[in-house]
């Protein structure tokens, strides 16, 4: 499979940048997905996760509060206001998890959207 460029920005600095899989993102009018040599697009990003298939194989999960995503063939580039890793590298996860729901309860998003967010985070550390 061909991989893609995925790096996500916050204020603080770089959360991720890396060659992916795919990524899915939470847009403005729904979860989507994006895989290399995508279409050029731009877009809203709502409180919920972004989910990073990597190049090896693993999954990786990022809460994330709101932004924009700009996406062309060879890249993706996600700048948020807010984002915690909730599995990967890092391995506290209860702070993370805690981080996290922090993040999302702060978010200016619909409270559905931010039920749904919080719902998926559940999850995922549950999983992890």
């Amino acid at each position: 499979m061909e991989l893609m460029k995925l790096e996500i920005v916050t204020p603080d600095g770089v959360v991720f940048n890396d060659d992916v899989k795919q990524v899915t993102l939470p847009g403005g009018e729904g979860e989507f997905g994006v895989l290399a040599q995508h279409a050029s697009l731009v877009s809203l990003l709502c409180a919920g996760v972004i989910t990073i298939e990597t190049a090896d194989n693993k999954t990786i999960s990022v809460a994330i509060n709101s932004g924009y995503v700009k996406v062309s063939e060879e890249e993706t580039l996600c700048i948020v206001d807010g984002a915690v890793a909730l599995n990967g590298d890092n391995s506290d996860l209860a702070k993370n998890l805690e981080e996290a729901r922090k993040l999302l309860s702060q978010s200016k998003a619909s409270s559905m959207a931010i039920a749904s967010a919080m719902g998926k985070v559940e999850q995922i550390c549950k999983i992890s």
